[in-house]
């Protein structure tokens, strides 16, 4: 009974968000209004405030979805990739999944950062917070302690750039925004590599170290027995 409850869900969501963005695309995004999605898909008013309290709430689900298509990368996609690039194919999956609808997630972004909109502002923060996390997370970059700490400062600072860059950005397919995007990684991989403590072999935007460069050490150790007598 549940899952055929979650199936009669699903649909009536997908159908909202779906009409909002298509009146935002027509009107605007400040023109959509629960009763415009009402007299767009014939749904009840309460049936549509069943499932979101309101048009905020239906920006946030179009952003779950995009969310969503970030996590779908398999480790396939991203295997045999630096981490630069498996961060940059994360990013742009989630940055392409919002790309039809470009113009509008713009209105949205700002309609959320209007002065008079500050219950919108801590939320911001905490949504941002959680796509670096899910950026990093996707790409399977490794970190700990002041390592990671630089990692979520430095890739936040590159989201928000970037997602700047891309919401402007007339070049086809939002092409001069991910060469950008892959830049800025590849700067902060040069930074990470010098943070990078020897024993982590991971970072945001390097690829891991080659077992190899540790052998000549492993030898060593390998001919010495404890007392400092060669083996």
């Amino acid at each position: 009974m549940r899952a055929t409850r979650r199936a009669d869900v699903e649909p009536i969501e997908q159908r909202v968000v779906d009409a909002a963005l298509a009146l935002a695309a027509e009107d605007g995004w400040e023109q959509v209004r629960l009763s415009t999605i009402v007299d767009r898909t014939g749904l009840p008013l309460a049936e549509i405030g069943r499932h979101f309290r309101d048009v905020d709430a239906i920006a946030n689900a179009w952003f779950t979805r995009a969310r969503l298509a970030m996590l779908a990368l398999t480790t396939d996609e991203l295997a045999g990739q630096l981490a630069d690039e498996r961060i940059a194919l994360a990013f742009i999956a989630w940055l392409d999944s919002l790309a039809p609808h470009r113009r509008v997630a713009a209105e949205i972004l700002r309609h959320k950062l209007y002065p008079s909109h500050p219950h919108h502002w801590v939320p911001l923060v905490f949504d941002l917070s959680r796509l670096v996390h899910d950026l990093l997370d996707v790409a399977r970059v490794p970190g700990r302690g002041r390592l990671r700490q630089a990692q979520e400062i430095g890739l936040t600072a590159i989201t928000l750039v970037t997602l700047a860059s891309w919401l402007q950005d007339e070049s086809p397919a939002q092409e001069h925004s991910k060469r950008g995007l892959r830049r800025r990684l590849a700067r902060a991989g040069r930074i990470a590599r010098w943070m990078r403590p020897p024993a982590d072999t991971g970072s945001p935007t390097t690829t891991e170290e080659p077992a190899q460069a540790s052998e000549p050490r492993k030898v060593a150790l390998r001919r010495w027995r404890p007392g400092g007598a060669p083996a």
